[in-house]
């Protein structure tokens, strides 16, 4: 899944693949998550979002099941 760059001093990248709704992010430690179920209008609000850390605090940490891909 190709991810893009994000701007933030813990998320390094984020990805998403639409048809399976599977959001990916590499987090600036390396760490690298995916969330199953995320909808295409939460993914475009996180990319836009203001501080995407706070973003993906507040509405997808706890709110999607994750898989740690590495």
């Amino acid at each position: 899944m190709e991810r893009k760059r994000i701007n933030s001093s813990r998320i390094r990248s984020a990805g998403y693949d639409a048809k399976t709704q599977v959001l990916e992010i590499e987090f600036s430690d390396g760490k690298v998550v995916s969330y199953r179920g995320v909808s295409p209008e939460v993914h475009r609000q996180f990319m836009n979002a203001p501080s995407p850390v706070s973003f993906y605090e507040d509405k997808i940490l706890e709110s999607y099941p994750e898989t740690r891909v590495r």
